[in-house]
Formats: C-alpha cells, sequence, structure tokens
C-alpha cells in the first residue's frame, strides 16, 4: 500500500487563533489538487467526548453520521471538504484513556507497568495512524487542540515527536500557528511571541516544519527573512494569515501565500498542477454579491456565545449564497421573551429559526415565538427542540389542549405532546446515550417536505431524547397540522408542516449538520427563499 503522508498542525500564544480554518484549508487545496485528503482533531480535555459540555463551556456539538458527539472543529472539516467525517476524527485525553485503561483491566499489557510514555503515547499514535492505514487517503491532516506548551498537550506533541521520527521528514511535516501581534504603542509588528513558541515546540523535541502567522498586518519580507532566521524554517515556509471578512476567503490566501505548494515540498508530492476551485469560487462570488438582505431570528437560550450555533449559522451563509442574499442573523434569547414583547423583538424579521436545545430554561419564549410566527405568516423553521415546541404551540392554542408539554419540562402535564423514547427509559448514563447520527426519514408526496427535497427517502442526522408522542397525532392531523415526514422503522415524526403557511417547517432532526459549501441545505436554502420572497412582497 502507498505511504500515506501525515501533516501535524499545532498552535502556539494563545488559543482561539483559527486552527480549525487553516487545517481545513490546507485540506482544501489539497484535495483541489486532486489528493485524498480528511483532517482529524485531537482534543486534550479529559470528556471522553463533548456530547456531556455544556455549549457555553465549548461551544456546539457536532454530530457525524456514524453517531460521534464531536468538537465542533469537524463541522467546518466537512463544510470545506464537502466529505463526511466519523468517530475516527476526533479523539479526546479522555477516549485515549478510558481505551487504555480498558485494555489494562482485560491484562493485555501482561502485568506491565501502565505508563504515559509508551502506553498512551502508543494509544494516541496508533489512533493518529487509523484513517491513514485505511487506504482511503492520500494526506491525513492532524490538529492538535490547545497550545504548545499546555500540560494537557504534552502527550500529544510528544506522540507526534516519536511519530514525525518513525515516519521519517518525508511522510510527516508539522506546520506550526502563531502569532505576530501588532503594538499600537510601538507601531510595529513583534515576532517575539512566535519565537518563544516555536522554541518552547522544539524544547518538545518537534522542529516547525511551516509557520502559518496569524496578522492584522501585512508581514515584510524583513520579518518574514527574521522569523525564518530564529525559527529555524526557510523563508518559504514562513506563511502569514491576515484576518479575513470570511473564514471561507482563508484557501485563496493561503494558495496565494503558497501553503499547499510548501507542503507539498516537503512531503515529496507532486504539485500536480494548480488546485481547481472553479465551484468554490462560485460560491465566495455569490457570497460577495448578494441581491437581497434579510433579517433572520434566531430563537435560543445560548446566544451569547456563537459558537453554540455555529453549524446554523455556517448553514445560513450557505443558504444565502445559494439566494444571491445576505442573511443577517438577529440573536434572540429566549428566556427574555414574553407575550407582551415578542412582537416588538420580532416585527422587523423576514423569519423565526426556533433553534435546538435541552431543559426548561426559556422555554415559554420559545412557544410565544413560534405562536406570533404561526398567527403572522412569518416564514418559521424549528430544530429539534425548535420542532418540538412548535408542537407544544400548536396543542395549546389550536388543539386547545391546556398545559401541553413536554415532559422534559414537565413530568405531570396533562397532555405529553412530546415525551421520553421508549429505548432512552433504561438508560442512566448521558454520554453518547442519545438517539445520534444517520436515521433514515420517508416524506410524503405533495408536502412542503418533499418540494423541498425532492425525494421520498432521505436520511438526516439527530441528537435527541425526546420525540412527538403517536397517541396525539390523529388530534393534529384533524386540526390541520401535516407530519411531512416519518421513520420507517420506529415511526418517530421526522417532519412537521403547516400547509396554509407561506413556510412553516420544522424538523426533528439536525439539517445543519449536514450542510456544506457545495451542498448547502435544501431546507436551509428554502427557508431563506421564503424570508427573500418575504421581503420583496411586504
Amino acid at each position: 500500500m502507498k505511504q500515506c503522508k501525515y501533516i501535524f498542525v499545532t498552535g502556539g500564544v494563545t488559543s482561539s487563533l483559527g486552527k480549525g480554518i487553516i487545517a481545513a484549508s490546507l485540506a482544501k487545496l489539497l484535495q483541489a489538487r486532486g489528493y485524498r485528503t480528511t483532517i482529524q482533531k485531537f482534543d486534550p480535555y479529559i470528556n471522553v467526548d463533548p456530547g456531556t459540555l455544556n455549549p457555553y463551556e465549548h461551544g456546539e456539538c457536532f454530530v457525524t453520521n456514524d453517531g460521534a458527539e464531536t468538537d465542533l472543529d469537524l463541522g467546518h472539516y466537512e463544510r470545506f471538504l464537502n466529505v463526511p467525517t466519523s468517530q475516527a476524527n476526533n479523539v479526546t485525553t479522555g477516549r485515549v484513556y478510558l481505551s487504555v485503561i480498558e485494555k489494562e483491566r482485560r491484562g493485555e499489557f501482561l502485568g506491565k507497568t501502565v505508563q504515559v510514555v509508551p502506553h498512551i503515547t502508543n494509544e494516541i499514535k496508533e489512533r493518529m495512524q487509523l484513517l491513514g492505514k485505511s487506504g482511503d487517503y492520500d494526506i491525513v491532516i492532524t490538529e492538535i487542540g490547545g497550545t504548545v506548551g499546555d500540560i494537557e498537550s504534552l502527550p500529544y506533541i510528544e506522540s507526534v515527536r516519536q511519530l514525525v521520527w518513525d515516519l521519517g521528514d518525508k511522510n510527516a511535516i508539522v506546520v506550526h500557528l502563531t502569532l505576530v501581534p501588532y503594538l499600537a504603542a510601538a507601531g510595529e509588528l513583534k515576532t517575539k511571541p512566535t519565537q518563544h513558541s516555536v522554541k518552547t515546540l522544539m524544547e518538545s523535541g518537534i522542529k516547525a516544519d511551516i509557520l502559518v502567522c496569524r496578522t492584522e498586518h501585512e508581514l515584510s519580507s524583513d520579518i518574514k527573512r527574521k522569523l525564518a532566521a530564529f525559527c529555524n524554517v526557510s523563508q518559504e515556509s514562513v506563511i502569514q494569515s491576515l484576518d479575513a471578512s470570511t473564514i471561507y476567503e482563508v484557501p485563496n490566501n493561503m494558495l496565494e501565500e503558497g501553503l499547499d505548494t510548501v507542503a507539498l515540498k516537503k512531503l515529496d508530492l507532486p504539485e500536480k498542477g494548480l488546485p481547481d476551485l472553479t465551484k468554490w469560487n462560485d460560491f465566495l462570488h455569490r457570497l460577495k454579491n448578494p441581491k437581497h438582505t434579510i433579517n433572520i431570528g434566531l430563537v435560543g437560550k445560548y446566544v451569547e456565545l456563537q459558537d453554540s450555533y455555529k453549524s446554523i449559522l455556517e448553514s445560513f451563509v450557505h443558504a444565502g449564497a445559494s439566494n444571491f442574499a445576505k442573511v443577517n442573523v438577529v440573536s434572540i434569547h429566549s428566556e427574555y421573551l414574553t407575550t407582551k414583547n415578542v412582537a416588538d423583538k420580532m416585527k422587523n424579521l423576514d423569519g423565526i429559526l426556533v433553534a435546538p436545545g435541552f431543559g426548561s430554561r426559556g422555554i415559554e419564549g420559545k412557544i410565544e415565538t413560534v405562536r406570533y410566527a404561526r398567527e403572522n405568516n412569518i416564514p418559521f423553521m424549528g430544530i429539534c427542540l425548535g420542532m418540538q415546541m412548535a408542537v407544544i404551540e400548536y396543542a395549546r392554542n389550536v388543539l386547545g389542549y391546556e398545559n401541553a408539554n413536554s415532559t422534559e419540562m414537565n413530568d405531570n402535564t396533562p397532555y405529553p405532546v412530546i415525551t421520553f423514547m421508549e429505548e432512552q427509559k433504561t438508560i442512566t448514563d448521558k454520554g453518547g446515550t442519545m438517539r445520534l447520527g444517520g436515521w433514515d426519514c420517508e416524506i410524503k408526496e405533495d408536502t412542503k417536505a418533499f418540494d423541498i427535497y425532492g425525494n421520498t427517502l432521505i436520511n438526516e442526522r439527530h441528537r435527541h431524547r425526546y420525540e412527538f408522542n403517536n397517541y396525539y397525532q390523529e388530534a393534529f392531523e384533524t386540526a390541520g397540522m401535516v407530519f411531512s415526514g416519518v421513520n420507517p422503522e420506529t415511526k418517530l415524526v421526522e417532519i412537521i408542516e403547516l400547509p396554509n403557511h407561506p413556510f412553516f417547517v420544522a424538523a426533528q432532526y439536525h439539517p445543519e449538520y449536514k450542510s456544506t459549501v457545495a451542498n448547502p441545505h435544501p431546507l436551509f436554502v428554502n427557508f431563506v427563499k421564503a424570508a427573500v420572497d418575504k421581503k420583496l412582497n411586504s
């Protein structure tokens, strides 16, 4: 089998510099040159996966087709590459240690003292090469979470050092992302933070092959030469990464800087001509030249942290470009919405999305939002909990089921229109135990959902414990609600809609997880189109 090549992306100086975007951009360029490329993320926290983390702690929990709860960076990987990721693409320290401890309990180490080196590092190295040994990829890019020098990152850094030595410098290289800050008082860019970061990396036994420098100002050739000289890299390997107006510009910026060319040269791989970014740049053109501007209200309970709804926000970017529309997303905290103020909060919106979430906080505000959208013919979309709120609102205000609710919010509700899934009732562990990953959905013809998908069978990703209570299905249908999508095996209601409304569609699944630059999700595309139509006709 042909040797897979490995690129490791590390970070220094500060977190949130954008390792994920740089990794995704480099992968996009390599993919556009014809190389089969994937990206994986190794996270240094001890949670087994981010599924049990509060969105305020870690942002969105992304879900893959195979049901893995993963870091939100995997969403970027999929959106850029248009290739599904899996459980193998995201590994945490918790998962590594859990695996090693389970092996020790089974006696697999034959009485040896289990230590960070070699047992933990061997486990990490094995997982780092898992995708590369599958034969499916020419290049595997591995993003290492955290920053160099962090205590929790040390086993990963040591594993990278060993792998680079094992594989040889033509088969494994290190791209180090760092910061070149601009000091306004001095009026100049400072290279010392980058030098210290590279020095810290070298103290761990790793030499950076390529430096990607985040900066607010152009790096002069003198600064690049200085960085090259004091960080032991060639001058062509010093790549500047200026702030971009959108993350989707970064691949072109990295192409201009020659990041992919330098990486291929160091990996002893042919360039295969210029990367084909025709479709990518067509998307960028539409993104930058909108013909319409619309306001979409995002009603949720984690709106203070934008990363909590990262995939939703990016789906609006994709759907907006598809409609030649700029989508202004207006974040509205559902906890502070009431019957009295909902009209004022919603008055300038062309569409309303009620976001997913867990727990009772902010629920009544979401229900009021749905009522306002339904009664005022404002294009509405609900996702997961948003669909459940649409069901509760309809039960209360159309069917007359006073105090109808979800058993998640009220165990004693007289009308449990949303209830705990049967198979969830015996589960006690919280991590990785919801309905997760891709599930089939059968769509009825002559419905809005069929118009949107153009298909009677789809597969979408899920992350939930509660579902529509089918006991009430007949009553809802008699009152005018259409259940246009249902799981063929479990009969779980997947899509609801109101036919006598410009656009009122809600889904139990998470369409945002499957929207990419190359394939904007049709549900978002049609929702944005409905909002544009409302704006044009109002």
